[in-house]
């Protein structure tokens, strides 16, 4: 995987997402789990968290960074999933 050195965090989010397709799968299926047990609110990093937690190494290059583009991907595969996280207008790309 390329460094990440002067490339923007959507740049390097792009780049680990289609690394590791599994990462996105993992965290939709642990979003859904939680509203299916009737969240109502869910923190990505949260999810972040138990992703590390169930993997047995984790995930190199998992960036906290990525956690507001995480999100914005879920809500755009999910619409109806828009009030479920809080989005905060994004200073950097």
């Amino acid at each position: 995987m390329p460094t990440a050195v002067g490339r923007s965090i959507t740049e390097q989010f792009r780049t680990f997402d289609a690394h590791n397709p599994h990462v996105y799968r993992a965290l939709e299926r642990m979003a859904a789990r939680r509203l299916a047990a009737g969240a109502t609110r869910i923190s990505l990093k949260s999810l972040f968290e138990d992703l590390r937690r169930q993997l047995p190494h984790g995930v190199a290059g998992l960036n906290n960074n990525f956690t507001a583009l995480y999100s914005r991907q879920l809500i755009t595969q999910h619409p109806h999933w828009a009030s479920v996280f809080e989005l905060r207008r994004r200073r950097a790309d």
